[in-house]
């Protein structure tokens, strides 16, 4: 059984920087593609950030530049460093594993079988 939980959400004010947590178990996180997806109200799952087992990272437009992902496999935990945080980036947020390690240029949520139960950033103005 592969479990997800996030970490490291809250209420912060534009500007400053948050780090984003997902200890997995059931899976290692070297051997599986690993991301990150954000929900907003009234708004679908959108991608983020990821990173696939051979290291490889991709971005969300939105993020590139400002959001990291990164893994420590002695953990098993991936991470989500989030830098000049702006409202728009109030969201949900979730991580999400593909344990085939699949490739697919334009990552969505339907690559992914495992979630986790998400953890709310809020980005005041």
């Amino acid at each position: 059984q592969v479990q997800l939980v996030e970490s490291g959400g809250g209420l912060v004010q534009a500007g400053v920087s948050l780090k984003l947590s997902c200890g997995v178990s059931g899976r290692t996180v070297s051997s599986a593609a690993m991301a990150w997806f954000c929900q907003a109200p009234g708004k679908e799952r959108e991608f983020v950030a990821r990173i696939r087992s051979s290291g490889y990272t991709s971005y969300a437009g939105p993020v590139k530049g400002r959001f990291t992902i990164s893994r420590d496999n002695a953990k098993n935990t991936v991470y989500l460093q989030m830098n000049s945080l702006k409202p728009e980036d109030t969201a949900v947020y979730y991580c999400a594993t593909d344990i085939n390690n699949r490739f697919y240029w334009s990552p969505a949520p339907g690559q992914y079988e495992y979630w986790g139960q998400g953890t709310q950033i809020t980005v005041s103005s």
